[in-house]
């Protein structure tokens, strides 16, 4: 009876909240089986693309070993969500057009941001950083930025220069760049900078989470403490001249780098252990809190000798969390369901950049919508009230169901709290 009025009210509001706008491709959809904090918050969201310019960064992709290190104006575009004042709440929601993982597939997706709406500015609201996979761009977890923006967060999702599907350079750059773009992005938001301006008074910077997918997470990892490997610093696709030495454990200035500000964060798939980019020593330098997310079917970034042996060696992250889904690949979770736009083609190259074999989008979107919800809230705004989502029975199809799951709707999960995964 209860999933049944569920189903009922999600049915009545999806078709009051998509009235007059095109239902396909919705970013802001919550299935009748989600958890419990998988549902938009009561902030009305705001939206507004910028572009932030770092003026001093290597320029990776025309270095030579040997050779002098020149220097280059990044330029990242950011998409930024965030609570919006009252008067908002009744305009319609934005689209969003982007490009696929398939460059010839363009899709517009629908959300519920308003499109330049003015800032809530009664109160500071903490900072979460988005970084998307190789390629990927900055609408992939864009269901993700939503969400949180309607709890109370600023959420700015990055499109890595060299990393998107329009501009996929050599891998280098992203091996080097990733780490640095999410700290710079954290800078230029902190201090107002440019196009930053208009977010600044309504950030609290100092309370800063990052999100990362594959590439992304392979950089969260690095800004919470942990040093690539010297076998990572000479990998076969590494940047010449020993750049990545830079954010190397057994780099001596390496631990000057971490930010402070940063306070948490949630590496989904991270890339790298599985290829040799984290050993002990830099594992160790990794500090909490640090919820993982990974897929026990994942052949990208690997399980037993990657997602799972990084969190098993990240042993001074102290809380250090591990939400697995059983049989799911390395889509876990973070991309955005399969847009419509891929559907009767001949040509479906890239659709499982979006789809799992053993899970739907939808719901592993839900469910991660679910527990970052109550890890940001506990470790960022100080919720204690949100620990209860945290504290589970490692297995969801145990007898004890977990908290914000309906019986049996935790079935395929698995998590782990501080104790090393089986």
């Amino acid at each position: 009876m209860k999933r049944l009025l569920i189903l009922v009210m999600t049915l009545s509001f999806s078709s009051a909240h998509a009235q007059d706008r095109d239902p396909i491709n919705r970013i802001d959809l919550t299935r009748p089986d989600a958890p419990a904090l998988a549902v938009f918050g009561d902030h009305p969201i705001g939206v507004r693309t910028i572009r932030l310019v770092d003026t001093d960064r290597p320029d990776v992709l025309n270095a030579s070993d040997g050779a002098e290190i020149s220097y280059y104006d990044r330029e990242l575009t950011v998409e930024v969500w965030y609570p919006a004042t009252a008067d908002q709440s009744t305009q319609t929601g934005t689209e969003y057009t982007t490009t696929t993982r398939n460059p010839a597939i363009i899709a517009t997706l629908h959300g519920r941001a308003v499109r330049d709406a003015e800032p809530e500015t009664a109160e500071r609201f903490p900072l979460v950083i988005m970084s998307h996979g190789y390629p990927g761009n900055r609408y992939l977890l864009s269901h993700l930025g939503e969400n949180l923006a309607s709890k109370g967060y600023v959420v700015a999702s990055i499109d890595h220069r060299d990393s998107t599907y329009e501009d996929q350079q050599n891998f280098s750059s992203t091996l080097y760049n990733r780490a640095p773009d999410q700290r710079f992005v954290l800078d230029a938001i902190a201090s107002g900078q440019s196009e930053a301006a208009f977010i600044s008074a309504s950030t609290d910077a100092d309370n800063t989470a990052l999100i990362g997918y594959s590439m992304g997470g392979y950089g969260v990892l690095n800004n919470l403490g942990a040093g690539y490997s010297d076998a990572g610093v000479g990998f076969i696709g590494a940047p010449p001249n020993r750049l990545l030495h830079e954010l190397a454990a057994s780099n001596a200035e390496f631990a000057s780098l971490r930010d402070p500000r940063i306070k948490a964060g949630i590496p989904i798939a991270p890339w790298g252990m599985n290829m040799g980019f984290w050993e002990a020593q830099g594992l160790a330098g990794l500090t909490g809190p640090v919820l993982f997310v990974a897929g026990d079917a994942d052949q990208t970034s690997g399980y037993d000798n990657g997602v799972k042996a990084a969190y098993n060696g990240a042993v001074n992250a102290d809380p250090r969390y591990m939400l697995v889904f059983k049989n799911a690949g390395h889509s876990v979770a973070a991309p955005i369901p399969l847009p419509a736009e891929f559907l009767g083609r001949e040509d479906t190259a890239g659709a499982g950049h979006y789809t799992d074999p053993a899970w739907d989008t939808l719901r592993m979107n839900n469910i991660l919508q679910h527990f970052a919800t109550a890890f940001l809230n506990l470790y960022l705004k100080g919720d204690e009230n949100q620990r209860r989502y945290l504290e589970l029975p490692t297995d969801g199809a145990g007898d004890n169901p977990w908290e914000g799951f309906d019986d049996g709707d935790a079935v395929g999960l698995r998590f782990y709290h501080n104790e090393p995964a089986d």
